[in-house]
C-alpha cells in the first residue's frame, strides 16, 4: 500500500528535529453545499532542522517515530510569497473587514442621492 503524501505549511519549528505542519483541505458543507476550509496539524520529523515557520513542505506517512510523530518531511523549504502565519483572532476578523471594504467600494444605485 502506498504511503500518503500531504502538502502543508510549517506553523511551528520550536521542537528539536520536529516541525508542526498545517494541512488544509476543502470540504463541501453537507447542507449548504458551499466549500469550507478544514485544517489539521501534523507533527513531522525534520532530521536536519532545515525548515522554518512559513515554509511550504511535503510530508510522507511513516512508522511511528514518537508518541505523536508519524510523518517525515520530504521536501520543500520555500517560503510562501506574501503569506504569513496568522492567529485565530485575526482570522475571525478578516470576513468583517472584507464586508466593510465591499460596501465601501460599491457604486451608488441609479437615482439615489449622494449622502
Amino acid at each position: 500500500m502506498p504511503k500518503r503524501v500531504l502538502t502543508g505549511v510549517v506553523v511551528s519549528d520550536k521542537a528539536n528535529k520536529t516541525v508542526i505542519v498545517r494541512v488544509e483541505r476543502r470540504v463541501m458543507h453537507p447542507v449548504y453545499k458551499k466549500f469550507i476550509m478544514r485544517s489539521k496539524n501534523y507533527a513531522a520529523h525534520d532530521e536536519t532542522n532545515a525548515f522554518k515557520t512559513g515554509d511550504l513542505v511535503r510530508i510522507e506517512e511513516s512508522r511511528p517515530i514518537s508518541k505523536t510523530k508519524r510523518w517525515v518531511v520530504l521536501a520543500g523549504g520555500e517560503p510562501i510569497a506574501g503569506r504569513k502565519v496568522v492567529s485565530a483572532v485575526e482570522i475571525d476578523q478578516q470576513p468583517q473587514q472584507r464586508r466593510r471594504r465591499a460596501r465601501a467600494t460599491q457604486a451608488p444605485k441609479a437615482g439615489a442621492t449622494p449622502e
